[in-house]
This record gives C-alpha cells, sequence and structure tokens, in this order.
C-alpha cells in the first residue's frame, strides 16, 4: 500500500485551490447562497483540510462545496465525480472484511483509505442529498457507512443510480468490484 506525504508545496496548494474555486464557480446549483472567499479563507487556515481535499482530487474525486452543516457551520466538501472515485475502487469496505479475505485480498478497504485522506464515507442520508445534485454513480457504486447492525452481520451497504432513481444495496463487507469505490465528505 503506497502512502502519501501529508504536506504538499505552495505551488500545489495554489493550483488545488484554483480547481477547488474553478469547480465551485460551475456548479453553483451544489452551493447556493455560499460565497468562495469564504471557503477558501477556512481552507487557508487549516492544512489539514486542505490535504484532504488534495488527497480526495489526487484519487479522483473531483470535491466540491454541497453544503453547511446546520449546527456546526462547517461547509461540507463530497466527491462529485460522476462515477465512483476511480482511485478508489476495487476495495473490500473496512479492516475486518480485509483481514478476513484468506484469497485475493483487495489492497485496501474504504474505510481504511477514508481514515488515512482523514474524510469520512458518506452515510445513507448524505448519499441521497448527494444524487439531488446530479446523477452520480450510473455506472459504478460506491460503498457507504454501513450502521453497526448491519456490519456486525458481515454485511455492508453501497448505493448507485440507475433507472432514474438512488437504490441501496447490502453485499458481503469483504467483496469487492472494479466498479465499486467510495465517496467521502470533508468538514471544513
Amino acid at each position: 500500500m503506497k502512502t502519501h506525504k501529508k504536506e504538499f508545496s505552495p505551488e500545489e496548494q495554489h493550483r488545488l485551490l484554483e480547481t477547488l474555486k474553478d469547480r465551485f464557480e460551475k456548479n453553483g446549483h451544489r452551493h447556493q447562497g455560499i460565497a468562495w472567499a469564504e471557503v477558501q479563507s477556512r481552507l487557508e487556515d487549516d492544512a489539514a483540510k486542505l490535504w484532504s481535499l488534495h488527497e480526495m482530487e489526487r484519487t479522483g474525486g473531483e470535491p466540491d462545496v454541497i453544503g453547511v452543516d446546520a449546527d456546526t457551520g462547517e461547509f461540507l466538501f463530497a466527491d462529485c465525480s460522476k462515477e465512483s472515485p476511480a482511485g478508489r475502487r476495487s476495495v473490500c469496505y473496512d479492516h475486518a472484511a480485509l483481514e478476513a479475505r484468506k484469497a485475493n485480498k483487495p489492497a485496501n478497504s474504504a474505510v481504511n483509505m477514508a481514515a488515512e485522506m482523514g474524510i469520512e464515507l458518506l452515510t445513507e442520508e448524505q448519499y441521497f442529498t448527494l444524487q439531488k445534485l446530479g446523477s452520480f454513480d450510473t455506472k459504478t457504486s460506491s460503498w457507504l457507512k454501513t450502521p453497526d447492525d448491519i456490519r456486525k452481520l458481515g454485511g455492508a451497504i453501497f448505493g448507485d443510480w440507475r433507472f432514474g432513481r438512488v437504490f441501496v444495496y447490502h453485499n458481503g463487507a469483504d467483496s469487492y468490484y472494479g466498479a465499486r469505490g467510495f465517496r467521502g465528505l470533508l468538514r471544513v
């Protein structure tokens, strides 16, 4: 498993902020009433969050602001790539599932990767909210944060968009597919 440094150069930071600003401006329907200057100010004050966004971008997530947490006032960034991020596919659900596989283990798990990146897996509710902003995962699927009662039974949930609506399914947590990855959420 390849790990990545948690710092990046001022030039890389500048390029990332420009990319995020450009995406923010092109997709105003995702964050009506939010000003980029406020978002950028918070990002510039938090190098760890900026690094997490860099990792989301590096792995193909195309992160963008999708709202504000009503309780905390934090901006919510989510992966808005059309399909599940390409750099985060072919992973099982969590570390326990990865360890349980005896043969043909994937390189990593969704929960491990999210933790390494400093992000959270989308919950079912957050996934439904994201899907109101566009049609995501029309050819892929994404692992979702699985409720403990399902996970204790060996399962995990994932979602996709088919036939004009969102579907949430279940699978063994140790399964992995080339077309299944995960989408993340970052609070800034």
